[in-house]
């Protein structure tokens, strides 16, 4: 297997004296760091502390937007309209933009958090509001997007650089979406079997589902969620046992 394949993680997720996952830890494992602006989690000093980590450590930056919700950390749908889903993708990212000013590096994509990422994943207006948004701050940034969703073709459309993302720790449902949190088979918690579901991908390009079947899909980065329990432990173990089957870890940008 002669791939090159980036890992990311969801950081920078802690507010005021509240911490979440060993961001640390994970940047020393990752390639490229998915940052909280401030809107599920995030403040400006995690933000900058985050960003100046991820600088340190050489991962490449990227924005995280999600909904104002932390109480629900951005995993409920808020219905806002398609206006208010650009303004708050549009300040949150903005916001990260002038924490790296003063963290000494640049954001350099944008993937939207929870219950925003898996609405824009749906709904063609949501991935157009999404878009819209990225392409007025900076039609240079690029978007990272679950792999095969209309944020993909949203962001397309607009001529921004687009990436597909796969999920080391969820389960697929027939139709390529991730299975509710809610729902069994959501989360996959055994490292062995996330990086072994990986090394076959990686091999096949077919991803196997909770009903039985497999589904092809295309990836330029594997997601490893942050604030799982073993976190840190899974994605040593995936980065470890892909490179042992031949995989390069590289970001899908470069620094």
């Amino acid at each position: 297997m002669q791939v090159a394949i980036d890992l990311n993680s969801d950081l920078g997720e802690g507010f005021g004296p509240w911490r979440m996952g060993d961001d640390e830890a994970m940047l020393g494992v990752v390639t490229s760091a998915n940052i909280a602006c401030g809107g599920h989690a995030g403040d400006p000093s995690t933000m900058v502390e985050t960003l100046e980590l991820a600088r340190r450590r050489g991962v490449v930056a990227g924005a995280h937007p999600g909904f104002a919700d932390r109480e629900g950390f951005g995993r409920r749908l808020i219905p806002l309209t398609m206006k208010e889903v650009e303004q708050l993708v549009a300040t949150q990212v903005g916001a990260l933009m002038g924490a790296a000013a003063l963290a000494g590096t640049e954001v350099r994509y944008v993937k939207p958090h929870g219950a925003l990422g898996n609405w824009a994943a749906d709904k063609r207006e949501v991935a157009d509001a999404v878009a819209r948004a990225v392409w007025a701050l900076d039609r240079g940034l690029a978007v990272l997007a679950i792999s095969g969703t209309e944020l993909e073709a949203a962001a397309r459309e607009l001529e921004l650089a687009v990436f597909s993302e796969i999920f080391a720790d969820r389960g697929y449902l027939a139709n390529g979406r991730l299975v509710p949190r809610s729902q069994p088979g959501a989360m996959i918690d055994d490292p062995r079997e996330a990086a072994a579901r990986l090394v076959e991908f990686l091999s096949t390009g077919l991803m196997p589902t909770v009903s039985g079947e497999s589904i092809r899909l295309a990836a330029h980065s594997i997601c490893v969620h942050g604030d799982s329990e073993g976190a840190v432990e899974m994605a040593r173990h995936i980065r470890r046992e892909l490179e042992t089957h031949g995989a390069a870890i590289a970001p899908f940008l470069k620094m």
